[in-house]
């Protein structure tokens, strides 16, 4: 057994500095998601608008509070991650601060600028974690559980989207599924991570691809499916056996693929096996060209907003366009050093850590969005960040007990 020595634990464990941070993940996440089904099925009006960007500028101050007091109280608390999350989060605010000044792109620039502060928001949050805390745990599980019974309540012919229930009084500040998607998964990922037993694993799984399926979010379905196997090989002590069943698993999937598929229901899931009838798709192949041409002719500074808002390309290169080579660089290894030190640190270690498995999901995941679904960057950014710096904390002020 471990635990945290009694001096860092004084900073970890603050208890208003904690409960912050847990208030706010579940007033974010599951809070936007609950939120938004009462607006959605018309039990309330759009009193906090679209809900996400009031509570994030309501718990940004104080989040931060706590972090800097934590910093006070304790010097070892602040890791080279938070020197560089803040350098990085420097350079992006000095771009966007620029562009702002030029008196043009303010739409775009104003997209970036709450991007960042979401990103400030979730990398505190995840910064001030107690994975260990009880109540934090059952109320995050008890969300999940009741979004998912949402989910599947709320579904019409295999889709969940309550625009089409036609109740809502304010629609214009009603959430895309991507939004809902959001909150399922950022909750997912921390259930999961404290769960020991493989059984109840499994479960959890299944529960989070039924409910993104019907979701119909694809980022974020294909991610569940992407970090499953990550996640039990890291807790397996039969690393050879798992990939050889996985292997063996994925060769059936594909041979029986074309039936399995005409079981399920139609939604924009299974456009994720064929590409080729996706319009999304196509669009988002189109925005990438776009891109990469505007990076051939200005592959150093980028061009700013050099599209219309909204039409930008859903992976990395929209950082490279509007952040220069500068910025591309920077973000990558910010994401990149962290997953491999992981990997190489911890991914073979004998002693599971809930600590790891939450960031490096997070970093898998945020790897994954950045190359084929998600501008950049993304919330889940700062959550693979501030992860990473509150393992590392916890990891080297560990004594033995």
């Amino acid at each position: 057994m471990h635990a945290i020595n009694l001096q860092s634990d004084r900073v970890y464990g603050s208890i208003n500095g904690k409960l912050t941070a847990h208030l706010a993940l579940i007033f974010l996440f599951p809070g936007f998601f609950f939120y938004q089904t009462l607006l959605g099925v018309g039990v309330i009006r759009a009193y906090l608008g679209g809900y996400f960007s009031v509570v994030a500028f309501a718990f940004l101050l104080p989040l931060l509070w706590y972090y800097f007091a934590a910093v006070k109280l304790n010097r070892s608390f602040f890791q080279k991650t938070d020197f560089y999350f803040i350098l990085f989060a420097a350079y992006y605010s000095s771009v966007l601060a620029a562009n702002y000044a030029g008196g043009s792109h303010a739409s775009i620039v104003q997209r970036y600028a709450l991007v960042l502060i979401f990103s400030v928001d979730v990398y505190t949050i995840f910064r001030l974690i107690d994975l260990r805390d009880r109540l934090f745990i059952l109320s995050a599980t008890v969300s999940l559980l009741l979004m998912s019974a949402i989910t599947f309540y709320f579904s019409i012919d295999g889709f969940f989207y309550l625009r089409s229930l036609d109740e809502a009084r304010n629609p214009e500040s009603l959430a895309t599924y991507q939004g809902f998607a959001r909150s399922y998964i950022f909750t997912f990922l921390v259930v999961v991570a404290i769960i020991q037993s493989v059984g109840g694993r499994f479960l959890l799984y299944g529960l989070a691809v039924a409910s993104l399926f019907l979701n119909g979010a694809r980022s974020e379905f294909s991610a569940v499916l992407f970090i499953v196997p990550i996640i039990e090989l890291y807790h397996t002590r039969y690393k050879l056996y798992l990939v050889t069943l996985a292997f063996f698993l994925a060769i059936w999937l594909a041979a029986n693929a074309d039936a399995i598929l005409g079981m399920l229901p139609e939604t924009r899931i299974l456009q994720l096996f064929d590409l080729s009838h996706s319009s999304s798709g196509e669009a988002r192949e189109q925005l990438s060209t776009d891109a990469w041409r505007t990076i051939t002719q200005h592959p150093i500074l980028g061009d700013f907003g050099s599209y219309p808002d909204g039409h930008y390309a859903h992976n990395i290169l929209c950082g490279w366009v509007d952040f220069g080579l500068i910025g591309v660089i920077f973000f990558v290894a910010m994401l990149l050093l962290p997953a491999v030190r992981l990997f190489i640190n911890g991914y073979f270690l004998r002693t599971a850590s809930r600590e790891f498995v939450l960031a490096f999901s997070f970093c898998c995941i945020a790897i994954l969005w950045a190359l084929t679904a998600k501008a950049v960057p993304d919330m889940s950014f700062g959550a693979a960040l501030g992860a990473f710096a509150h393992y590392q904390y916890v990891t080297r002020n560990r004594a033995p007990g």
